[in-house]
């Protein structure tokens, strides 16, 4: 697919949005909002709609981040940033209210394997830097890997999960590690039997500040106990 001409102002409006601090939320979906506006067809729109989405998560607004990833995926089904991070998202958010709960996983499921499928193929677009293409390239591969675990998590299915996470702890460009997949990663070891593979997920998810942080240490010192009274099984 041929990518839009090089436009120096957009360039620009484009680096100014990515160096908004993270926790500057509202500044960043307004931000983000108006860049879609204005260059609708934009050689950053993936970049930028995945970045938006992931703000209105951070906002507590997963209905609007959905609405607009869906958005993005029927004008652009190839668009790998939209259907890495939804594919992520939605399985986590799911709940005991969310509707067809079941529709909901194998949209993601279906979304994850595009993004993976994809990905090695995505074209740099000019005027980004290597280092930044290749960290989108792997965050990316980092949020389907991840989305495609928490799939088979919530499916029961805890041997099918084990890769998946390892895979997204691997390609996660981002030098702390992702303490949900580490949690998920360690009841999956747990639940397939694998003690001392879940000890080391929960002990590395207990060592950072997050929300998971209690049932890491909980879930470590439980693994441990079944380690030394039952046999592991073979990976």
């Amino acid at each position: 697919m041929a990518q839009p001409p090089v436009n120096a102002e957009e360039d620009a409006e484009f680096k100014a949005f990515t160096a908004m601090p993270e926790s500057e939320i509202e500044k960043r979906i307004s931000a983000g909002e108006d860049f879609l506006k204005k260059y609708p067809e934009g050689r950053y729109r993936p970049i930028v709609y995945s970045a938006l989405a992931f703000a209105y998560l951070q906002a507590g607004k997963a209905d609007k981040a959905f609405e607009i990833g869906d958005k993005e995926v029927a004008l652009h089904p190839d668009d790998v940033q939209i259907l890495a991070l939804l594919s992520q998202a939605i399985p986590r958010a799911l709940n005991a209210k969310t509707p067809e709960p079941d529709n909901q996983l194998t949209k993601a499921e279906g979304y994850a394997k595009r993004a993976i499928e994809l990905t090695p193929t995505m074209a740099k677009p000019e005027g980004l830097a290597d280092q930044n293409f290749i960290a989108a390239k792997n965050s990316a591969l980092s949020m389907a890997h991840s989305g495609l675990g928490v799939v088979y998590f919530r499916r029961g299915k805890f041997k099918e999960a084990i890769p998946e996470l390892e895979l997204s702890l691997k390609m996660d460009p981002y030098p702390t590690p992702d303490p949900v997949n580490l949690y998920l990663l360690g009841v999956s070891d747990q639940k397939a039997a694998h003690y001392d593979d879940a000890v080391i997920a929960f002990s590395k998810c207990a060592a950072i500040n997050n929300a998971t942080q209690a049932a890491c240490k909980s879930g470590a010192e439980e693994a441990k106990k079944q380690g030394a009274t039952q046999l592991s099984s073979p990976k």
